[in-house]
């Protein structure tokens, strides 16, 4: 047998074993129980087309419970998944630490540079991005025509907290299951946090001054706290304290929110006939702002697909997760499901796009993602990055206690007085501890 032959036997070979290998990868997907992200399950007959290869497994959870288990995996090196579902809070704090996969080698046709700056920043660490983002957003207002026509009142497109408030107890009728305000009141760093760190904001509030001091004690977070419960007691839905996303959505879908605060990519659920009994009587405007203070209320937050570093399964992660966070996969959902279902705030040919632009949420969307700046999120100047989260590790963990401090008062069982000064004993120490 000729050397030649023996070589080209041998390379068959190889390439059968690789062949092998690959047609058995699994790989592990934990992602977020939300609509877009149980869509993308839906739509996975196409990957499977397209990649017989590759099998994918899903670990769906709700979003503290995802936060919690992907945080312990990947920081323990467990290596239950081989994709993870994080957020701009996590993205350039697991890179720091080396824990993620960069996504410095993505196919030319996947077109990054097509991803929106803010998105592309706030999942970058050193200029690198390490996790592709599946939908960005910020929050806004959502709001019922029709009760806000009743109150004789009409939204501003850049409301005040005051003009808020007006038209929630206007529109509020208790008898008949309709509630001006439905905002978050469950408690954790990505639920009730960041609608009142993200409000408190527009306060004038802030977590932290620029020598790592907790700033509870202030007159800013007493302000925002007192408004923030006193709005959920006036015109908020009973048992505000265990509402966060998917509840008040399904309130707003039934007909029983006047206004709703949260976040951009809820407009395509709220607009949906098969999904909302009020399909056709949504507004929308800029999240509020405090009179005579120019921040507004608006946060600032993608879903991303990051990838362990470590994983069995990189090559096979990564094919999924261009698939997953492409134009094709928005092209798919828009041909299957119509535009105002593509994820959005990612990308920037999607908002040139003039089918899109005839959505009628998709400018004030792009307008709020634009309008947060997690660089300044404050009024006075502060020593961390992000708006609705403070970039540390440890703020997850003091958000988490402080958050539930937040919730009890939501629940009437403390005072906004005692609930700041628990939360500003809480962040003092647990920053001490921390050494800052």
């Amino acid at each position: 047998m000729s050397t030649s032959f023996r070589a080209l036997m041998g390379a068959c070979a190889v390439g059968a074993l690789a062949t092998s290998a690959i047609a058995e990868t699994t790989i592990t997907v934990a992602t977020v129980n939300n609509g877009d992200m149980i869509r993308m399950q839906s739509m996975m007959d196409d990957f499977n087309e397209k990649h017989p290869d590759i099998k994918v497994e899903w670990v769906t959870l709700e979003e503290n419970v995802l936060r919690q288990r992907v945080t312990q995996d990947i920081a323990t090196k467990g290596g239950q998944f081989d994709v993870m579902t994080i957020g701009m809070y996590e993205a350039p704090i697991w890179a720091a630490n080396g824990w993620l996969v960069p996504m410095d080698d993505l196919s030319a046709e996947y077109d990054i540079d097509d991803i929106l700056p803010a998105m592309r920043n706030g999942l970058s660490y050193e200029g690198t991005m390490y996790a592709a983002p599946f939908y960005g957003e910020s929050s806004m207002v959502f709001y019922r025509t029709d009760l806000l026509e009743e109150a004789g009142l009409e939204m501003p497109a850049e409301p005040t907290w005051e003009f808020i408030r007006e038209a929630a107890i206007a529109m509020t009728d208790k008898d008949n299951e309709i509630y001006g305000a439905c905002l978050r009141g469950k408690a954790g760093w990505g639920d009730n946090m960041a609608f009142i760190t993200s409000m408190a904001n527009s306060f004038g509030a802030r977590w932290f001054d620029e020598n790592w001091q907790a700033q509870f004690d202030s007159p800013e977070w007493q302000e925002a706290l007192t408004f923030y419960l006193d709005l959920m007691e006036e015109a908020g839905p009973p048992g505000a304290s265990g509402n966060s996303f998917n509840e008040n959505l399904t309130l707003f879908n039934q007909g029983k929110c006047g206004m709703w605060i949260d976040a951009t990519v809820a407009a395509s659920k709220l607009t949906d006939p098969n999904e909302s009994v009020v399909a056709d009587k949504v507004g929308y405007a800029l999240a509020p702002h405090k009179d005579g203070v120019s921040k507004n209320g608006n946060w600032l937050w993608a879903w991303a697909l990051g990838i362990p570093a470590g994983t069995q399964n990189e090559e096979a992660a990564k094919t999924f997760v261009e698939w997953a966070t492409g134009t094709g996969y928005i092209e798919m959902v828009a041909d299957k499901q119509g535009w105002a279902n593509v994820p959005p705030g990612t990308r920037t040919s999607l908002y040139e796009n003039p089918e899109y632009q005839k959505i009628p949420f998709a400018q004030v969307t792009l307008d709020s993602i634009n309008s947060a700046d997690p660089n300044n999120p404050t009024v006075d100047p502060v020593p961390y990055v992000g708006v609705q989260f403070a970039a540390i590790p440890e703020f997850a963990g003091i958000a988490g206690q402080v958050g539930q401090e937040f919730s009890a008062a939501v629940a009437g069982q403390q005072t906004a007085e005692e609930a700041l000064e628990k939360a500003q004993d809480i962040t003092s120490e647990e920053m001490e501890a921390a050494g800052y």
